[in-house]
């Protein structure tokens, strides 16, 4: 059975009543989230070699027109993201460019901030977006898990979110006891993702995860490096092309889980469109996010283009936005993780669907 069947084995559908926020979902399913964290260049990710303007504005730092793997004529990929290719081909990786927050900070506390809140503009919001999709615990079991140093802005206000850069040693004792005495719902947590053969790296372990059905539907990361100011194109190469292996490491681990699983990634803004006197990028606006999964509607790069003359630049200078990053995640918590209502998710934003998901 090839890769595509698996994918197209399992629905998204929407079950559930309106109260608690959260639907009751079949089980198994599971947004992965990676966070590239230093804002990536996305027009030397996904590469708009068809645009006249973006060879001439990146004189020495551009991908070759002869390089770049073609998507649809267009747009080309990284040479350096070879490992998703196959998963473009069979259509279950998507991509969105000109995406991001509407935003116009270029701070990366800011516009991390602003992301993983949910609220672009707005420094008063407490709680993270994905905190408030997931809601209130419902049981024992760890349904936010995040693979990094400390728990993510984005996991903020969640009461069953779990932090760790290594779960295989995640339950020590030290741990335990504290956990035992004051909050014994994490212990439980913590003795469930004990159980969990969750050795290697973040991708890895998140497979573990979901392999060990241990009742996880939220799983995070982030991955550094992306910030780019000089001497660019040897380090984005390395950095794509150990994401582009990881992210496929994953994929061929959960072979048929995949059905259940849709991975997203996304950064706190893109970078200059034209390079700067060092051959690298300074901070932007408009990004680019992968998704990659269950029922994804693939081989496309979905969002409206806004082009890259001068006169087409936001603020003269940057790719526009024109695919907010909420409208992205509310169709992948509504259709895949069966939110019922974003009211509180993302307020005062009305989210428009962008097609990624059939």
């Amino acid at each position: 059975m090839n890769r595509r069947l698996f994918l197209r084995t399992t629905g998204l559908g929407l079950l559930g009543a309106a109260l608690p926020l959260r639907a009751a979902t079949r089980r198994g399913k599971v947004l992965v989230v990676i966070f590239q964290r230093g804002a990536v260049d996305g027009l030397n990710m996904i590469v708009p070699y068809g645009e006249r303007a973006y060879a001439a504005s990146r004189p020495s730092i551009a991908i070759p027109r002869n390089e770049v793997l073609d998507l649809d004529g267009f747009f080309g990929a990284h040479p350096s993201l070879q490992s998703l290719m196959p998963f473009w081909k069979d259509r279950s990786l998507a991509v969105v460019h000109a995406a991001g927050s509407p935003d116009a900070t270029r701070s990366h506390f800011d516009a991390q901030d602003f992301m993983e809140s949910g609220t672009p503009g707005e420094k008063s919001t407490k709680d993270g977006f994905l905190a408030r999709a997931i809601g209130k615990p419902k049981s024992s079991a760890p349904r936010a898990v995040a693979i990094t140093t400390t728990l993510p802005r984005i996991f903020s206000g969640a009461p069953d979110a779990i932090a760790a850069t290594d779960l295989a040693k995640f339950r020590n004792e030290r741990a335990s006891a504290l956990f035992a005495s004051a909050y014994p719902e994490a212990f439980e947590a913590a003795r469930v993702l004990g159980k969990v053969d969750a050795s290697g790296g973040p991708l890895k372990q998140i497979a573990s995860l979901i392999k060990g059905d241990v009742g996880v539907e939220v799983a995070f990361t982030d991955v550094g490096g992306w910030d780019t100011h000089a001497a660019q194109k040897a380090p984005l190469a390395n950095n794509l092309r150990r994401l582009s292996e990881d992210i496929a490491a994953l994929a061929k681990d959960l072979g048929s889980r995949m059905s259940d699983v849709v991975l997203v990634t996304m950064s706190e803004f893109g970078r200059t469109v034209r390079e700067n006197g060092n051959r690298g990028t300074d901070h932007g606006h408009g990004g680019v996010m992968m998704i990659l999964g269950g029922d994804v509607r693939g081989g496309k790069v979905h969002g409206k283009w806004p082009g890259l003359e001068r006169e087409q630049l936001f603020e003269g200078r940057d790719l526009a936005v024109t695919t907010d990053f909420r409208d992205v995640f509310g169709e992948l918590l509504t259709k895949h993780l069966g939110v019922t209502s974003l009211a509180t998710v993302f307020p005062r934003y009305a989210v428009r669907g962008v097609g990624v998901l059939g």
